[in-house]
C-alpha cells in the first residue's frame, strides 16, 4: 500500500495530528471567550473578541497564584526526590551483591501490582497519625490533623516509585561491571561510582522517569482532593480548576476555566518540549513500549 499510495501514510498522521491537536486549540480559544459564547448552538470555535479578561479572572477568582505556587512545590519535590531514590536502589539492585537482592526486587514489583485505590484509606490514616506532626505526640495521638494540614502530605506517599526503581535497575543492568571495577582499582568508593559514572551513564532514562513523574504529579487529583478537602489551602492546579465548575453560572465560570486550564497546561508542554529527544532516547534505550 505504501508503494501504490505513498500518500496514504501522510494522510494517515495528517488526521491523527489534527484530530489530537483540535481539544488544545478549543481550550485555547476557549478561554478567550466571554459570557454567554460558550457551548452555544450552533458551536463556535472562535470568539467574537479576543480578551484576556478570563486570565485575570482565573488569578482572582481561583487564586491561580497560589494553586500554581502548591503544584510547583509537590510537583518538582516528588520528582528529585524519585528520581535520587529510584537511582540508589536501581543501582544497589543491579550492581551490588548482597543476601535477599531478588526477593527485595520482587517486593518491589509487587507494590506495581495493586491499585493505588487500595491504598487511600491506609497512606491517609498515616499522615493523621504521623507522630510529632500537627500536634501529635511520639505515638501519633492527640492531635490536629497530623501531617495533612501541610503539604508534605501532598509529597512523602509519592517520594518512593517501585515503577522507577523497576526502570533505572533494568537499565543500570546493562552497564558494563568491568567500568566499574576499573573504577573500584582507582579507588572510587560506591557512592563516588555512584554519582560519578553511574549516574552520567543513565541521564536518557532519568530524564524519561522524571518527564513521567512530573507529569503524572502535576495532574494529580484524587489524593490531592482528599488531602485538600478540609484545608483548600493545600490545593494544588487540578483541584482548584475542578472546583470552580461547580459554581452556578457555567457559562461565565467555563472559559475561566479554560483560561485555567491552559496556564496549568503551559509547564507541561515546556517541560516535554525541552526534554523530548531525551526522553525517546530513554524509551529506546530501556526497551519499553
Amino acid at each position: 500500500m505504501k508503494r501504490r499510495f505513498p500518500w496514504f501514510s501522510y494522510l494517515v498522521v495528517i488526521i491523527g495530528g489534527v484530530a489530537m491537536v483540535m481539544p488544545f486549540l478549543d481550550m485555547v480559544m476557549s478561554s478567550f471567550k466571554g459570557a454567554g459564547e460558550y457551548g452555544v448552538i450552533p458551536y463556535q470555535f472562535l470568539p467574537k473578541s479576543f480578551s484576556l479578561d478570563n486570565y485575570r479572572d482565573a488569578f482572582s477568582q481561583l487564586e491561580l497564584g497560589r494553586l500554581f505556587r502548591n503544584s510547583v512545590i509537590v510537583t518538582v519535590s516528588v520528582t528529585v526526590s524519585v528520581l535520587v531514590t529510584s537511582s540508589m536502589a536501581g543501582y544497589a539492585l543491579a550492581k551490588l551483591r548482597f543476601r535477599g537482592r531478588a526477593v527485595i526486587f520482587r517486593f518491589i514489583l509487587a507494590t506495581m501490582m495493586l491499585p493505588p485505590f487500595l491504598l487511600l484509606i491506609p497512606v491517609f490514616l498515616i499522615m493523621l497519625n504521623w507522630p510529632l506532626a500537627g500536634g501529635n505526640d511520639i505515638l501519633g495521638r492527640g492531635g490536629d490533623g497530623g501531617l495533612t494540614t501541610s503539604l508534605l502530605a501532598l509529597i512523602l506517599p509519592f517520594t518512593v516509585s517501585g515503577f522507577g526503581i523497576f526502570l533505572m535497575r533494568q537499565f543500570m543492568v546493562s552497564l558494563p561491571d568491568e567500568m566499574l571495577e576499573a573504577a573500584k582499582i582507582d579507588g572510587a568508593n560506591q557512592w563516588q561510582i555512584w554519582r560519578m559514572i553511574v549516574l552520567p551513564q543513565t541521564k536518557p532514562v532519568a530524564i524519561t522517569l522524571g518527564l513521567i513523574t512530573f507529569i503524572g504529579m502535576w495532574n494529580e487529583y484524587i489524593w490531592t482532593l482528599l488531602i485538600s478537602s478540609s484545608d483548600p489551602s493545600l490545593q494544588t492546579l487540578p483541584v482548584g480548576i475542578q472546583l470552580l465548575q461547580s459554581f452556578l453560572d457555567p457559562d461565565r465560570t467555563m472559559p475561566i476555566v479554560m483560561a485555567g486550564l491552559v496556564v496549568s497546561t503551559l509547564p507541561v508542554l515546556v517541560v516535554f518540549l525541552l526534554f523530548q529527544k531525551y526522553y525517546v532516547r530513554g524509551v529506546v534505550l530501556s526497551g519499553l513500549k
